[in-house]
């Protein structure tokens, strides 16, 4: 299709990967190219194109999605739209072909990754000497749909249903955004966008359905969490509704309901939310307190709620569905429990001798490790010995014992991490981590991510660390083989 194909796919997959990774490792992007001859008449065998080629999908699977597309045309509402300019006229009726394009290739890709449990997404078509690339990208089915999301047929194209989906969107426009710059970059499209800024621009894209449209909710929330009231981090709720719904039972209004850019005001105002009454905001102004009413009413209907937990941290819920958790402004899907299959991969990679019991006990101790409300971080270790002894001056050693549940759950009590090794023998608890700075850190984290991090990647053993944050992140950090 052109010169940079497999640079610009290596590319965004490598960009898929850095921002999905910091989701859910479980998703497993997957990212191809389709290309498409640009005609709208039936094409020859040749006209469909895919890099890699050597993919596990043929060009003959979509040698129809021109056909389904022109097929579409007649079930799509037209819009009388009629434009001064022929130019104008023109580009409207090709981006309207393009969607169609869009539309019938996921349809053809629903199809193919039903059965590989994966779920399919494309991009917008960019013409590309002669041929209409789309950027395909696809996720794991399972763990996609693990997250709760709103009803689709509510939401639009500028209204996502998920965080997930918004994310979706933003990398697949990022994409289509690189290859048309190609020209100016004699034909090399870059694709080098920090990803927790597009983990933002995201977050902004998927409030715009609880904002009922409106811009800067998310930078407004922002805000207010980055604020502390004679020195108190800020702790409440609120919720987002149009003025007098039905399902809200006013507790106290505002003759003069505030602006939402006005955080400090806001900020003030969040100390009076407590227990079931909170702040009442359409995502413009507040202007009173109040409480959802029972959802035995008949008035009663899911709202979107604000939560402000910690300082620079908050989350959106819609019907007692954490949708959304931002730390240091930056969003993340909320981590449960941590996914048994992928855990098991994880550490089989790592040790493929290890027996199925001793699998299973790691993962009864992972599990225990992720209740701990303040945080902890849990090392397996080959070295556990040796390393409980080298950083003596920083833990507290103990006489090898078998680790246990039960046990776990005491020593994670206090700060540091618990030393085992693979047979799940512990040897140190409240061990403060060392190690060099690492290009993976990520400031927004917490120094508990980080230290493990570091620690991690600079050990002399192969070890895995469940890391478990205050915040509710959890997170397995593998060694690297050296």
């Amino acid at each position: 299709m052109w010169d940079y194909q497999s640079l610009f796919r290596v590319s965004a997959q490598l960009l898929a990967e850095g921002v999905f990774n910091l989701l859910d490792r479980n998703l497993r992007p997957e990212v191809f190219l389709l290309g498409l001859a640009a005609a709208r008449e039936g094409d020859e065998p040749g006209a469909v194109r895919l890099e890699p080629t050597t993919h596990r999908y043929a060009p003959e699977n979509f040698s129809q999605v021109k056909a389904r597309a022109a097929a579409l045309e007649p079930d799509t509402t037209r819009e009388v739209v009629y434009h001064l300019h022929t130019d104008d006229q023109d580009r409207f009726e090709k981006m309207r072909w393009y969607g169609l394009v869009r539309r019938a290739t996921e349809h053809e890709l629903q199809t193919l990754s039903l059965a590989e449990g994966r779920v399919s997404f494309c991009s917008q078509p960019v013409l590309m000497n002669g041929s209409l690339v789309l950027v395909v990208l696809q996720l794991a089915a399972g763990t996609f749909h693990s997250y709760y999301a709103l009803n689709e047929d509510a939401t639009s194209e500028s209204r996502p249903p998920s965080l997930l989906m918004a994310v979706v969107r933003e990398v697949l426009q990022e994409c289509s955004k690189a290859l048309r710059g190609t020209d100016a970059e004699e034909g090399r499209p870059l694709l080098d966008r920090d990803y927790n800024e597009l983990l933002r621009s995201s977050g902004r894209r998927f409030m715009h359905g609880p904002a009922g449209g409106n811009h800067g909710l998310y930078d407004a929330c922002n805000g207010v969490a980055a604020l502390r009231h004679e020195g108190i981090e800020g702790h409440g709720t609120m919720l987002l509704a149009r003025r007098n719904h039905p399902a809200v039972v006013p507790v106290l209004t505002l003759e003069t309901p505030v602006p939402l850019r006005d955080h400090r005001s806001v900020r003030k105002l969040l100390e009076m939310s407590e227990g079931r009454t909170a702040l009442i905001s359409d995502a413009t102004h507040v202007f009173g307190l109040g409480h959802l009413v029972e959802p035995t009413d008949a008035a009663y209907e899911p709202l979107f709620t604000v939560h402000f937990t910690h300082h620079h941290n908050w989350e959106l819920s819609h019907a007692g569905h954490v949708m959304m958790r931002v730390v240091s402004a930056t969003p993340r899907l909320p981590q449960g429990r941590i996914d048994e299959l992928y855990f098991t991969e994880t550490i089989r990679r790592m040790w493929p001798a290890m027996s199925d019991a001793t699998v299973q006990l790691h993962w009864e101790l992972a599990l225990k490790a992720t209740t701990q409300p303040s945080g902890t971080i849990l090392i397996i270790s080959e070295g556990a010995g040796y390393e409980a002894q080298r950083l003596s001056r920083q833990c507290f050693r103990v006489a090898p014992r078998f680790m246990t549940p039960s046990v776990l759950r005491l020593v994670t009590n206090i700060d540091g991490a618990v030393f085992i090794d693979p047979y799940g023998t512990c040897f140190a608890i409240g061990a403060i981590l060392d190690g060099l700075a690492s290009e993976r850190g990520d400031a927004s984290r917490g120094s508990r991510y980080n230290s493990a991090l570091r620690y991690i990647e600079t050990s002399r053993f192969p070890s895995l660390a469940v890391v478990v944050s205050e915040d509710g992140w959890i997170d397995l950090l593998p060694s690297v083989k050296k």
